[in-house]
């Protein structure tokens, strides 16, 4: 057996899931709290599935960077003011780009354990909030001393134990894989052409939720709520994806001379949540809803930090071996585009048919919002199995820090 740490699910079903519109950083959402976009998709996932907050035994919540003072908070918040009772706890979990499928393998190491049979999850980041932040003057202002204020998303993005950017790390499996400025572009604007045509079909619809001005209250407590940026009155749906051919591309300047990667073929900002109720076979036969998906396995690697982006290539590749199967079993793929050459590298390692490949877009087009994006490509990979009556899928990130996860999920209906 390959080197990580991989595990199998018997008795795990993704009952449904839900996420908000994908807004562009500064948009919308711009003063929304992620804990209140959180708050939002986790009721409208209990609506959707119909299972009573009462019945949830443990909600599970992801979210990297601060979007408020309150963020010590999130999961609690968002499990209180969903309805869930006060006497169930809330787990906070981080796993960078990789959260949103780390709340899922949580969940069903929880249900696999029986100490919880319906979990409530949600990933939720405001990429737009992220603070301006000091750490160095707790003990005040020395004379001529430097002001540490840093932007806290822009000083994220570099790994300090290997001194190296993220788009550094795409620059290296470039150079590793010989892909060229052209192949890179060639594969963000396919992104945003499946995105565009998505939209256009209503496909997304079926997944977000629209936000508007919200209330959540819950009594005993003070209210929250969603004031919406701008002129805005409800966000239906996501912002990023627009026609994008490679000859636009072809004329934004790379971040580095020489390089491939320029801010039209790496992952968009915005800002979202997502939710998904997981429950057992018995859970299932209580709530009288067939399953969206059943969570079959997990697995998580290490790789390299100066080439973090191939880390969805061994994670796939041991997922696949701890369950058998093989990478033609599998029939959609949802793996995160950090940035344009690390996903071409990892589909060029695996040896992946691209028509299997994030056919509804990936995140150059509609963005990364780090602890939503695993539940929303979770999400993403079901409702596509369900729709053209495939049995297995894979959804999978690149971690910064040089770590790779993936989840196999399958389509109940096609066993």
């Amino acid at each position: 057996m390959s080197r990580g740490q991989s595990q199998l699910f018997n008795d795990v079903y993704i009952l449904d899931g839900v996420r908000t519109p994908m807004v562009d950083y500064q948009g919308a959402f711009a003063d929304a709290n992620p804990i209140d976009l959180g708050i939002k998709v986790a009721r409208e996932v209990l609506r959707r599935t119909g299972v009573s907050p009462e019945s949830i035994d443990s909600v599970l919540a992801g979210n990297m960077a601060p979007g408020g003072f309150d963020q010590f908070y999130v999961p609690r918040h968002i499990g209180l003011y969903a309805g869930v009772p006060v006497e169930v706890p809330a787990l906070m979990a981080q796993r960078i780009c990789g959260t949103g499928f780390e709340l899922f393998r949580q969940a069903g190491e929880q249900i696999g354990a029986g100490i919880a049979q319906n979990v409530l999850l949600v990933g939720t980041e405001s990429m737009t909030r992220n603070p301006i932040a000091a750490f160095d003057h707790r003990g005040g202002f020395r004379l001529g001393a430097p002001i540490g204020f840093k932007d806290y998303m822009w000083e994220a993005l570099t790994d300090p134990a290997a001194d190296i950017s993220m788009i550094r790390t795409a620059e290296n499996l470039a150079q590793r894989y010989g892909i060229t400025r052209e192949a890179v572009d060639a594969f963000a604007s396919r992104s945003f052409e499946r995105a565009v045509a998505a939209q256009a079909a209503g496909w997304f619809d079926g997944e977000i939720v629209p936000v508007g001005h919200e209330s959540f209250e819950r009594e005993g407590y003070r209210p929250r709520g969603i004031r919406l940026s701008g002129k805005a009155s409800v966000a239906d749906r996501d912002t990023h994806p627009r026609p994008t051919p490679p000859e636009v591309l072809a004329k934004l300047r790379t971040v580095f001379k020489d390089g491939v990667q320029t801010g039209g073929n790496s992952s968009a900002l915005t800002d979202a949540a997502a939710a998904a109720v997981v429950t057992n076979g018995a859970g299932l036969k209580a709530h009288g809803k067939p399953a969206l998906a059943r969570l079959a396995a997990a697995a998580v690697v290490g790789v390299p930090p100066e080439i973090m982006g191939i880390g969805p290539a061994p994670a796939i590749r041991l997922l696949l071996e701890r369950a058998g199967l093989s990478l033609n079993d599998v029939a959609r793929f949802e793996i995160n585009e950090a940035q344009g050459a690390q996903t071409v590298a990892v589909s060029r390692e695996l040896g992946l048919d691209e028509d299997k490949l994030n056919v509804h877009g990936g995140a150059i087009a509609l963005g990364h919002p780090l602890a939503a994006t695993g539940v929303r490509l979770t999400i993403t990979c079901a409702r596509q199995l369900r729709d053209i009556g495939a049995r297995w899928g894979v959804a999978s990130a690149c971690i910064g820090g040089g770590q790779g996860i993936a989840l196999l999920i399958e389509n109940p209906s096609a066993t």
